[in-house]
């Protein structure tokens, strides 16, 4: 059985079936950056997120499990964290941390240690 984390809400439709690289990521409390890639490695599908310079001057691995929201017209992404959330998470570093179970493990560890809470 996949853990939910790592796969998107059902009522969202498939969203893997569509290229959401590029799309905007919102937390509850204001902008993260944007998908540079989306990846579904081992069945654990999460978003690379690009937070740009201006927010933390890193990007960050998203599991899609927090995706609270999708919005094709906008081409937005809104999650159900706040940004001190998605900051405080485990360090994205390289590529090769997307196929490690042990980080993907931390990943999933802190987001599910997360308090459940809805966008506004």
């Amino acid at each position: 059985m996949t853990d939910g984390i790592w796969s998107y809400a059902p009522e969202f439709n498939h969203p893997e079936m569509h290229e959401l690289a590029g799309y905007s990521v919102e937390a509850t409390d204001g902008t993260i950056g944007h998908v540079d890639r989306q990846a579904d490695d081992s069945g654990m599908r999460h978003l690379v997120v690009d937070t740009g310079v201006w927010v933390f001057g890193r990007s960050v691995l998203v599991p899609v499990g927090v995706v609270a929201r999708i919005d094709t017209d906008s081409r937005k992404i809104t999650v159900a964290c706040t940004r001190e959330e998605v900051k405080s998470a485990p360090a994205f570093k390289t590529d090769r941390e997307t196929l490690d179970p042990a980080y993907l493990s931390r990943v999933g560890s802190y987001y599910r240690g997360l308090p459940p809470r809805r966008p506004a």
